[in-house]
């Protein structure tokens, strides 16, 4: 959550997806899930190769949303890294290993959600 500033998610989102994206994360995926649950309005799933580009995926996300002033509610699983949740209260982020991934697979459980594209966030 952003201290003394109303919050603009598409502004994190995009913050986020770059930050991913500069890691060379697989397969991202924005999810639109304000419209059916009141945890969060975006998800944002990823996924790593090894232990360490995950590490890079989640300390660049931090780096990222820190420099916009941007601070996370929670963090779980770091210590894991084959599936840590970055809560940014209106923005969760996923960053799973790739076995994680297939095996929790969010996207089926989230599939009534929309998927958002990221243009739809560059404005």
């Amino acid at each position: 959550m952003k201290k003394d500033a109303a919050c603009n998610i598409k502004e994190m989102v995009k913050a986020a997806f770059m930050a991913l994206d500069e890691k060379k994360a697989e397969n991202i995926v924005i999810l639109n899930i304000g419209e059916v649950s009141v945890i969060a309005d975006y998800f944002i799933i990823a996924n790593g190769n090894n232990p360490s580009q995950i590490t890079a995926m989640i300390d660049e996300v931090q780096k990222k949303l820190a420099e916009l002033g941007y601070t996370p509610v929670g963090i779980e699983g770091i210590r894991n890294t084959s599936w840590v949740l970055m809560d940014y209260g209106d923005l969760i982020v996923h960053v799973f290993s790739k076995e994680d991934r297939e095996f929790y697979d969010l996207e089926r459980i989230w599939a009534d959600c929309a998927q958002v594209d990221i243009d739809s966030i560059k404005d």
